[in-house]
C-alpha cells in the first residue's frame, strides 16, 4: 500500500464510518451499528500503529525528522499565501494518532456492552466516528488553519455526544455550555492565527515556526517591532492561541464547561474529556513550541503559571466532590494542568527541554490510565445504577475485575513507584524544581492531593460501608467491557518503562531519561501520606470525614461549590452584561433603529395611501391631468421665456 493513502486511511476509516452509519445505520444495520464503527476503528489503530512503527525505525543518528505526506491547495490568497489541507508526520503526531485511535478503539468496545440496548444506538456509534476523524485530522494537520477547521469540528461532535441523551435538559444544558465557552476561547485562537499568519507570512506550521524563530528573518523582526500596548504582535498572536487552548483543555478560568460535560454517556466521558479533546490544547502549545520558547518567552510564562494554578484549584475541588464522574473531571483539568506547566517551564533542545518530552510522555500515560479509570467508573455506574459515592461501596467482592483494575489505575495517576504515571509525572516535577521552585511546590503539594482524592474515590467505591439500597440484577458487565479495562490496565502498569525522550523531544534529537531515585523520595513520600490518609477515613465508615469537613467549615463549603466561579459567571453576564449592555442594547434596537425603520415605513405607507388616488385606472381623468400638466409646463415656458 502507498505510504500516502495509509496515512490518509487512518482519519479516513472513521470518518467513513460515519457516513455509512449516519445514512443506512438505523433502518439497515441496526445492533450491529457498533460493530462496523469498531471494526472501522480497529482498521484504523492498526494503520496508527504501522505507521507509528516505520516514522520511529527510520531515525538519522537517533534523530526524527518531520515531513508532510500529503498537500493539496485548496484556496490561494497570493504567492506566498494560500490554505492548503496536507498531512503532518512528526514524532508528536506519530504518537498522538496511536493514542486517539487506541482510547477510541477501546470506548468503542466497551460500548458495544454498556450502550446496548439504547435507541439512537447507530447514531452513537456514528457520532464517536465523526468524533475520531476530527481529532485525527487536528493532529495530523500540516498548517494552523486546517488546525482550526478540525478544531471546530471537534467542538461540533463533542456537542452532539455531550448532548446524545437530547431529552435530558442537563445534558442538553451542558453540551450548550461546553460549546459557548469553547467558542469564546476559539475566538481568541482565531484572532491569534490571523496575527501568526499575517507575520509570519504563511499557515504552514514549518514556514512559521522558520519565519518567526530565525534571527535573520525579516517576518520576525516587524513582528517584534510591531507592538500593540507595548507587546509585539508575535506575543500577542501567541497568548491568543494559547487562549483557544485554553479553552479546549479547560484551563482556568475557561474550565467550567468540563464538569458538566459528565452529563454524556460515560464512555463519551473517557475519549473526549479524558485522553483526547482536552489534551488538544497541550498538543497545540507543543506544535507552536518553537516560537513560545524562542521568540515569545512571556508566553510560556503564562502557560506555566495557568497550568499550575489550574492544577491546584481542580484538585482541591475534586476533594469535596461526590460525584464518581466529577471527581475524574476535575482530576482530569489537573492533569491537563501539570501538562501544561510542564512546557512552560521547558525550553527548546537538549537538557533544558526535558520539560517538553515529560507533557507529553504524561499526555501518553495519563490517556491509559484515565480512559481507564472513566471506564471503570463506567462499570460502577452500570452496576449500581447511580453516579453519587453515597450509593457505592464495598463492591470488590462483587465487581474484582473493575476494582483490581481501577485501583490501578489509581494508583499509576497517584505516582505509585514503577507504575506509568510515576515516570511521567517524576519528569514533570525535576523539570520544574530545576526551572521554577514555586510551580514545583505547587505542583509537590498538587500532586499529594491526586494521591488522597484518587483513593478517596477508591475506599469509597470498593471498601467503606457496603450499601444494598441497589438493585444488582447483573454482573460487573459483559466481556466487552471488561476488556478495555485490562487492556488498559496494562498499558498503566507498562506505558513508563517506554524510553519516551528517545523518541518525543523538542527538537527531534534523543533526550536520556532522567529518572532519580534519589529525587523521587520527597514526591513518593507525599503521594503515599495522601493514601495513607484516605484509608484512614474511608476505608471504614467511621464519620471521620465528616469532622474534617466541618473543621474546615467555610472553605470546605467554597471548595464543594467549585471556588463559586460559575456563579460569577453568571453574575457577570446577567447582572452587568445582559443588564448594563443587553438591555441598553435592546432598547435602542427596538425604539431607534426599529423606529426609525418603521418611521420610514410608516411614511412611505401615508404616502402611498395618499397619491394612490391618482392611479385610478379612468380615462377622462387621465385626460385632465394631462391637460393641467400641458398648461402648467406652458405657462412655465412662456413666463420664463417672457
Amino acid at each position: 500500500m502507498n505510504q500516502t493513502i495509509q496515512i490518509a486511511l487512518i482519519p479516513l476509516l472513521p470518518l467513513a464510518g460515519f457516513v455509512l452509519l449516519s445514512f443506512f445505520g438505523k433502518k439497515y444495520f441496526g445492533k450491529n451499528s457498533g460493530l462496523i464503527g469498531t471494526a472501522f476503528l480497529l482498521a484504523s489503530f492498526i494503520l496508527s500503529l504501522f505507521t507509528a512503527y516505520k516514522y520511529f525505525s527510520a531515525s538519522v543518528d537517533g534523530h526524527y525528522s518531520s515531513a508532510i505526506a500529503l498537500k493539496y491547495t485548496w484556496l490561494v490568497f497570493s504567492d506566498k499565501l494560500s490554505i492548503d489541507m496536507g498531512l503532518y508526520l512528526d514524532s508528536i503526531s506519530m504518537m498522538m494518532i496511536v493514542v486517539v485511535t487506541l482510547v477510541s478503539l477501546m470506548v468503542h468496545i466497551y460500548s458495544l456492552g454498556y450502550m446496548k440496548g439504547e435507541e439512537r444506538f447507530s447514531a452513537y456509534y456514528a457520532n464517536l466516528g465523526l468524533f475520531t476523524f476530527s481529532m485525527l485530522g487536528l493532529v495530523l494537520s500540516s498548517n494552523i488553519f486546517q488546525i482550526y477547521f478540525f478544531w471546530e469540528l471537534v467542538g461540533v461532535s463533542s456537542y452532539l455526544l455531550i448532548g446524545f441523551y437530547y431529552d435530558k435538559p442537563s445534558a442538553v444544558a451542558a453540551s450548550k455550555k461546553a460549546f459557548i465557552v469553547t467558542r469564546f476561547a476559539d475566538l481568541g485562537f482565531l484572532i491569534g492565527i490571523l496575527i501568526l499568519s499575517y507575520s509570519a507570512g504563511s499557515l504552514d506550521f514549518n514556514t512559521m515556526i522558520h519565519n518567526l524563530t530565525s534571527p535573520e528573518s525579516s517576518e520576525l523582526k516587524t513582528a517584534v517591532s510591531t507592538t500593540f500596548l507595548s507587546v509585539s504582535a508575535v506575543t500577542w498572536g501567541g497568548l491568543l492561541v494559547f487562549m483557544g487552548g485554553a479553552g479546549k483543555s479547560a484551563m482556568f478560568p475557561l474550565h467550567i464547561w468540563l464538569p458538566d460535560a459528565m452529563e454524556g454517556p460515560t464512555p463519551v466521558s473517557a475519549l473526549i474529556h479524558a485522553a483526547t479533546m482536552v489534551v488538544a490544547g497541550v498538543y497545540l502549545v507543543a506544535r507552536l513550541f518553537p516560537i513560545f520558547s524562542l521568540t515569545t518567552p512571556i508566553v510560556l510564562e503564562v502557560v506555566s503559571w495557568v497550568g499550575a494554578v489550574s492544577a491546584i484549584i481542580a484538585a482541591i475541588i475534586a476533594c469535596t466532590q461526590t460525584d464518581i464522574k466529577r471527581v475524574l473531571a476535575y482530576s482530569t483539568m489537573s492533569q491537563i494542568g501539570f501538562m501544561m506547566f510542564a512546557l512552560g517551564v521547558s525550553k527548546y533542545g537538549g537538557e533544558a527541554g526535558l520539560g517538553f518530552t515529560a507533557s507529553m510522555f504524561h499526555l501518553f500515560t495519563h490517556a491509559l490510565f484515565k480512559a481507564l479509570l472513566f471506564l471503570g467508573a463506567g462499570a460502577v455506574i452500570h452496576y449500581v445504577h447511580s453516579n453519587e459515592i453515597k450509593d457505592m461501596g464495598g463492591l470488590r467482592k462483587s465487581m474484582p475485575i473493575t476494582h483490581i483494575t481501577f485501583l490501578i489505575a489509581c494508583l499509576a495517576i497517584a505516582g505509585f513507584p514503577f507504575l506509568a504515571g510515576f515516570f511521567s509525572k517524576e519528569e514533570i516535577l525535576l523539570a520544574a524544581y530545576h526551572n521554577s521552585p514555586a510551580i514545583y511546590w505547587i505542583a509537590l503539594f498538587t500532586s499529594a492531593l491526586t494521591a488522597f482524592y484518587m483513593f478517596r474515590l477508591y475506599f469509597s467505591i470498593f471498601w467503606n460501608k457496603e450499601h444494598t439500597t441497589h438493585e444488582k440484577h447483573h454482573g460487573e458487565g459483559p466481556f466487552v467491557m471488561m476488556l478495555p479495562l485490562i487492556i488498559l490496565a496494562v498499558g498503566a502498569i507498562f506505558a513508563g518503562y517506554i524510553p519516551f525522550g528517545k523518541y518525543v523531544s523538542a527538537d527531534g534529537a534523543p533526550l536520556a531519561s532522567h529518572f532519580k531515585i534519589s529525587f523521587s523520595i520527597l514526591p513518593v513520600a507525599l503521594g503515599l501520606s495522601g493514601i495513607a490518609i484516605a484509608w484512614i477515613m474511608y476505608k471504614k465508615q467511621n464519620g471521620l470525614s465528616d469532622k474534617v469537613a466541618a473543621s474546615f467549615n467555610g472553605f470546605y463549603k467554597t471548595a464543594y461549590n467549585k471556588f463559586y466561579i460559575d456563579e460569577i459567571y453568571l453574575f457577570i453576564t446577567k447582572k452587568i452584561i445582559f443588564n448594563l449592555i443587553g438591555k441598553p442594547a435592546a432598547w435602542f434596537d427596538k425604539n431607534i433603529v426599529d423606529g426609525i425603520m418603521n418611521f420610514t415605513g410608516n411614511t412611505t405607507e401615508w404616502v402611498s395611501e395618499k397619491i394612490k388616488i391618482v392611479q385610478s385606472g379612468k380615462v377622462q381623468q387621465y385626460a385632465i391631468y394631462f391637460l393641467v400638466a400641458a398648461v402648467v409646463i406652458a405657462a412655465a415656458f412662456i413666463y420664463i421665456l417672457k
